[in-house]
């Protein structure tokens, strides 16, 4: 996905784990990787007395999309504010020092109907899935996918196809880069990838409520099906044939971004069946960006040239 400039001492070792983002994007911290598997279940309260970790036992991975419990100030805030699914009910700590956006959720779940209840810290690490929730939970109704046919015949589609993407904290700072950038559709793969989980929803800061979504069987197949419909499939690996700014994004009107796994990158019927590799040039010591870093240095490339100026 980035790519070392050849002149580069020999002697550094390649450590940064294939040609996808690099070991460091698995995860940015070891909470990150204790959340997803926590988060599997995409939803819910602490079962029995085993504690967080006993959360996703016996729980079986939603079919959809998930996204049905909303942790975080921002992303409660952002559910509630997008009015785009029926909420629940939220959950707040009773004794939160006064904020703003507090007072916001408050009064926004007043004037929706949308019942809130003030309850104690321990109820609310009960019924919490992550360990950054701020003092606020809601509850909803799951995100609903984006038809992907309608998704690619967008004539201005900016898309983003991930291959992989296992981490919900890179799976959250993707979707959040991928709406301020405009992204107008991002692609999941329904298996072996990360969905909508309390840990996303946190760390999108409220961008899934805001960017469509679609599931599908095979990445492969999907791009064979976005060629076919005329978008421009650009796949992020070092070993790209070209630097990713010298590709003329504003030529073409619809484009897909394709993003690999965390370590391994693209996998090889991916990498064979986009239209072109692009690599991001390095010029510091470390050999990869991580999988969320290299999605907002192509996403925000994208958006410059689009727009014919400079960010």
């Amino acid at each position: 996905m980035s790519k070392r400039p050849k002149s580069s001492s020999k002697s550094r070792s390649r450590s940064g784990g294939g040609r996808g983002s690099g070991r460091g994007g698995e995860s940015g911290s070891n909470r990150s990787k204790s959340a997803d598997k926590r988060d599997s279940g995409g939803g819910g309260g602490r079962s029995g007395s085993g504690g967080r970790q006993g959360q996703s036992q016996g729980r079986s991975r939603p079919k959809g999309l998930g996204g049905d419990q909303v942790e975080g100030r921002h992303a409660v805030r952002e559910l509630l504010l997008a009015g785009a699914r029926p909420v629940r009910e939220v959950l707040m700590i009773e004794d939160l020092a006064s904020a703003d956006i507090l007072t916001d959720i408050e009064d926004l779940a007043h004037e929706l109907g949308v019942g809130l209840r003030k309850v104690s810290r321990r109820h609310l690490a009960n019924e919490a899935v992550t360990d950054s929730h701020q003092g606020v939970v809601a509850k909803a109704a799951p995100l609903n996918e984006v038809d992907f046919d309608r998704m690619i015949s967008n004539p201005n589609a900016f898309l983003l196809v991930l291959d992989g993407v296992t981490d919900p904290g890179n799976l959250g700072a993707i979707l959040r880069t991928a709406e301020c950038a405009g992204v107008t559709g991002v692609v999941l793969g329904r298996h072996r990838a990360a969905h909508i989980s309390p840990t996303v929803t946190k760390t999108a800061a409220g961008a899934v409520e805001y960017v469509p979504l679609t599931l599908v069987g095979g990445i492969p197949a999907s791009l064979a099906a976005m060629k076919e419909a005329g978008v421009l499939t650009v796949g992020l690996d070092e070993a790209g044939e070209r630097p990713i700014f010298e590709i003329p994004m504003s030529d073409y009107g619809q484009i897909a971004l394709v993003l690999g796994a965390e370590g391994r990158g693209l996998s090889q019927l991916v990498r064979k069946r986009v239209d072109l590799l692009a690599s991001i040039p390095l010029a510091g010591h470390l050999n990869s960006l991580n999988v969320a870093m290299a999605a907002a240095v192509a996403c925000f490339e994208v958006l410059r040239t689009r727009q014919g100026r400079k960010l």
